[in-house]
């Protein structure tokens, strides 16, 4: 079984819907549009947002020299 992941405009979803009801294809939708992220998550972005502006950045080489289980 395969999973598809679209963002189709409004127009589109009610095709999309229309369709996958047509062929009795189970979906579940999620409107992502009103989710919103864990406060760890926010603090996170918001930390390295901080890290950033402060000038406490590496180069992508650094990183994978001192992080050599990145390839």
């Amino acid at each position: 079984m395969a999973t598809y992941i679209v963002n189709p405009t409004e127009e589109q979803e009610k095709a999309l819907e229309a369709f996958l009801e047509g062929l009795d294809v189970f979906y579940i939708m999620h409107d992502d549009n009103h989710e919103e992220l864990p406060p760890h998550v926010i603090a996170g972005i918001k930390a390295g947002e901080e890290d950033f502006e402060a000038g406490r950045t590496i180069s992508m080489e650094e990183f994978k020299k001192n992080f050599r289980a990145v390839k």
